[in-house]
């Protein structure tokens, strides 16, 4: 059933939540339920489901519309739930979000077109025609890393103007690309960094929040970053910025979801394997991650 009443997106940390697996490798629905109860009582400002921190791209439709009502069901309205539905087809994009408005998402993550990439227009467009046939807020996402295309500022500006454009997930890792598209920003159009080592520094040219790797084993430490920020206690904010950065770097030593996946484990959450092609951390790389999660005492 679609959303009756549009909903604003939240300020704060919103976790780019896991998908966990049982042991024969189908979708953990027990342990999701789990995962979205533990994010509630541990302050989580909102929970994107089907992100790649998610492992979609190796997953099914079906498998997608498994996660997306688990989540939506055990949230029931108590925590703002996006849905990533992103695609390098924009009919598909346009599909996927008119669908996951349909089962109740509250927000919709969606994504620059990868491997096929495109010019700015295309762009545009590309983005457009899932804007038009959405009522509820949707949030652009900026990965030049993963889709080979950064999308041009004044792009985002033009997009920024739409009513259902709510915000940007910016994870470029370029302060200057952010300063260029903080002018478009405003209360209806907001940015979250997609990067957890950068949190600050885009709080400080007028970021919301995050859209959060970290947040998926330390939930409340990475809400109370941002809202220290918001109330105007950056000490505070920065202190924990720092504080969690080696642990940052350790969840990011190998391709994202890996280390926090094998985080999770570590932590005793028991969320599963991982899908190919990604496969488990080194020997190396795992030990580095477990220091890192005692050295805040995660561990």
């Amino acid at each position: 059933m679609s959303k009756t009443n549009k909903k604003n997106l939240p300020d704060g940390s919103i976790v780019a939540l896991i998908t966990p697996f049982t042991e024969d490798g189908q979708v953990n629905t027990e342990k999701l339920r789990e995962l979205v109860e533990f994010h509630i009582q541990n302050g989580t400002d909102g929970i994107l489901v089907l992100g790649t921190t998610g492992e979609t791209p190796t997953m099914t439709h079906e498998e997608d519309d498994i996660a997306a009502k688990t989540v939506l069901d055990a949230a029931d309205d108590r925590i703002f739930v996006l849905v990533g539905t992103g695609s390098n087809n924009s009919a598909v994009m346009k599909q996927k979000s008119l669908d996951y408005q349909e089962m109740g998402a509250d927000g919709l993550l969606i994504i620059s077109p990868y491997y096929n990439k495109a010019n700015p227009e295309g762009l545009y467009h590309h983005f457009m025609q899932t804007l038009d046939a959405v009522e509820i807020p949707c949030v652009i996402y900026n990965i030049p890393g993963r889709t080979g295309i950064n999308i041009p500022a004044d792009v985002i500006g033009r997009l920024s103007k739409h009513p259902n454009a709510a915000g940007i997930k910016e994870a470029s890792g370029n302060i200057s690309y952010a300063a260029d598209i903080a002018p478009y920003l405003n209360e209806k159009f907001k940015m979250y960094s997609g990067n957890d080592d950068m949190i600050v520094p885009l709080l400080s040219l007028g970021g919301s929040g995050v859209i959060s790797v970290l947040a998926n084993v330390a939930p409340k430490e990475t809400h109370d970053m941002v809202q220290a920020y918001l109330n105007g206690d950056t000490k505070k904010s920065l202190d924990l910025q720092l504080k969690y950065l080696d642990l940052i770097r350790s969840l990011f030593c190998e391709v994202n979801p890996i280390p926090v996946k094998s985080a999770l484990n570590l932590m005793g959450f028991n969320v599963g394997d991982l899908r190919l092609p990604l496969y488990k951390m080194s020997e190396a790389n795992e030990q580095r991650l477990a220091d890192s999660l005692r050295k805040v005492d995660l561990l």
